[in-house]
């Protein structure tokens, strides 16, 4: 699918087409949004809206993506969104999203600062890694 066939912005962060009857969960202010064209017309309420797509990562039939938003104010929110699919389609996506926050000045000694870029995408060579 090339970008220019997308038609929400849910499409565009995920790569992928949404199902007609597709079903957007927002676990943090406990919303669901049903349909593709439902999802399409509570995204058009968000004027001034600025997406940065960073990585997305397949497995099997769920995707996750990391991304960033800006609603204008210049607050870069940090979001990951799971999608469900099914014959190469979103049937159930999950979105969590977070301002990000200073540190607790405790852990200043036991960590390293973490500049994220901007655009939300981590520049090469500094995935986690597990112990």
């Amino acid at each position: 699918m090339t970008e220019a066939a997308y038609q929400t912005r849910l499409e565009r962060i995920l790569g992928v087409p949404l199902a007609e009857s597709a079903v957007r969960q927002w676990p943090q202010s406990g919303e669901l949004l049903s349909g593709r064209a439902r999802i399409a017309e509570v995204e058009s309420q968000f004027v001034g809206l600025r997406l940065g797509v960073g990585r997305r990562h397949a497995c099997g039939d769920t995707l996750v993506v990391e991304w960033s938003t800006d609603y204008g104010d210049g607050r870069a929110y940090r979001n990951v969104s799971i999608a469900e699919l099914v014959d190469g389609q979103a049937v159930r996506v999950t979105d969590y999203w977070g301002e990000p926050f200073a540190a607790p000045e405790w852990r200043h000694s036991l960590s390293e600062r973490l500049e994220m870029p901007r655009n939300g995408i981590w520049p090469a060579g500094d995935a986690l890694t597990q112990d």
